[in-house]
């Protein structure tokens, strides 16, 4: 809403919307977009354009406009292992009866060694080093993880050793478990061996890591720890590559000095941890460069309760805005 209000203040003003300017609305990304990428593919001669404007990111700080130049890709999976016909006495058969909990969790546990590495054969297959330039830039931004993980109640860093916090949630792949769930979790206690265990696993990717390689690597990983006499189940969630955004492009010099007139402050070139899959169709069906500007801010509690968008955020974004369309005209 942040970009829509921009366009209709600057319709208010000038009687119409920028020549060329398409709004595309979906609703879908929670979910995996399963229709976005053949729609793209059907309309792309009505769709195809100089650039694509996304507004879905964040601030570097408060008062420190951002342009997003990377974004992490996406690999979800759910894990399904079944055993017994039916949850088991542990008195009666504990010991001698596969526990799928057991089963799930060494094969989960087993996925990253104590550096924090991936250990899945062709993981790290297309990751990048940081150049130089930009770890420059990165460390100039004086990120403190230690900081940042303070105001979730934390202090310490786990990832890759001998990373820096930001090439952790910027510009590293990652491994995580989302969800985990079997057997009797209710008020009192049951002492079973549970018939079924469930795990939502999902990796952040960077470089050009392949989604559909690296679940297949996570689904042989799992296979090979599923006792003869257990099956196990996968189910796909969703996958994205990451993908980058070529700064050389003019349109990011113009965007950078409209923000700085907004904010008083120059606009940082970030990456994001996230992913915005929409953004890498753009760029391989419709071969259009995209520009994240986004306003949002890290106590926004995204995908939390009371999540929330600052005021400020949505009027200087509004007025941000604005001052790009006139820029990129």
């Amino acid at each position: 809403m942040t970009l829509v209000e921009a366009c209709r203040a600057w319709k208010s003003v000038h009687g119409t919307l920028p020549a060329g300017l398409t709004l595309i609305f979906e609703g879908e990304e929670e979910s995996g977009s399963p229709n976005l990428a053949p729609f793209l593919r059907d309309n792309a001669d009505e769709l195809r354009a100089s650039l694509a404007l996304i507004c879905d990111t964040g601030m570097y700080a408060d008062g420190r406009p951002a342009i997003t130049t990377q974004l992490r890709g996406l690999m979800g999976e759910e894990i399904v292992v079944r055993a017994a016909s039916r949850d088991l006495h542990s008195g009666n058969f504990g010991g001698l009866a596969a526990n799928p909990i057991q089963v799930l969790v060494n094969a989960l546990a087993g996925i990253k060694d104590d550096t924090g590495r991936v250990i899945l054969p062709g993981f790290y297959d297309g990751v990048e080093e940081l150049s130089n330039q930009l770890r420059a830039e990165w460390e100039d931004l004086g990120f403190d993880a230690s900081e940042f993980l303070s105001r979730v109640g934390l202090k310490d860093p786990i990832g890759e050793r001998g990373r820096s916090g930001l090439e952790m949630v910027w510009n590293r792949p990652t491994f995580e478990i989302n969800g985990i769930a079997g057997g009797y979790a209710g008020d009192g206690f049951k002492t079973v061996l549970p018939a079924e265990a469930r795990a939502k696993v999902s990796c952040r990717l960077v470089g050009t890591q392949d989604p559909q390689a690296i679940r297949a690597a996570l689904q042989a990983h799992v296979r090979a720890h599923v006792p003869a006499d257990c099956t196990v189940e996968f189910h796909p969630h969703g996958s994205s590559p990451a993908c980058h955004m070529d700064v050389s492009d003019p349109a990011f010099t113009a965007a950078r000095a409209a923000l700085c007139e907004e904010w008083g402050r120059e606009a940082a070139f970030i990456g994001m941890g996230g992913s915005i899959p929409v953004a890498g169709d753009f760029q391989r069906l419709l071969g259009m460069d995209v520009m994240l500007i986004g306003f949002g801010r890290d106590d926004d509690r995204i995908h939390s309760p009371n999540e929330k968008y600052n005021v400020e955020s949505f009027a200087k974004g509004v007025r941000s805005w604005a001052r790009i369309l006139a820029a990129l005209r």
